[in-house]
């Protein structure tokens, strides 16, 4: 059963970015900091801030321990299967103008021609 939960204003930004860097929802992003806060008291060995560094760029993946490397590795692969809005719109332009490429409905690369023809 869901529940509500009251959160300051500034929590909320912090889970806001968070959320999109991640490619998650709200509850997605918090659920996640839950699950992380507890693998964090349990193991001692996880550290989440470098696994953020490392998705922002700041920090070397090759610098990450074994566990931080793998937790890193599905975040990076969730974060590139989703186009942002600026990937979005800037492609959307090159397929009103005829040029570029894009994904069919089956996921199959296509020619703005292609589209056309369709």
């Amino acid at each position: 059963m869901a529940q509500s939960v009251k959160l300051a204003d500034e929590v909320m930004a912090l889970v806001r970015r968070e959320a999109e860097l991640h490619s998650r929802s709200v509850a997605g992003q918090i659920t996640h900091w839950l699950k992380i806060g507890r693998a964090i008291e349990q193991s001692g060995t996880y550290d989440h801030a470098r696994i953020t560094a490392a998705l922002e760029g700041r920090l070397d993946t090759t610098q990450l321990r074994e566990e931080e490397e793998t937790a890193w590795l599905d975040a990076f692969t969730e974060k590139m299967g989703q186009p942002s809005e600026a990937e979005e719109a800037f492609y959307a332009g090159r397929r009103a103008l005829g040029r570029g490429v894009g994904l069919d409905a089956g996921g199959n690369l296509i020619h703005a021609a292609d589209d056309a023809a369709a």
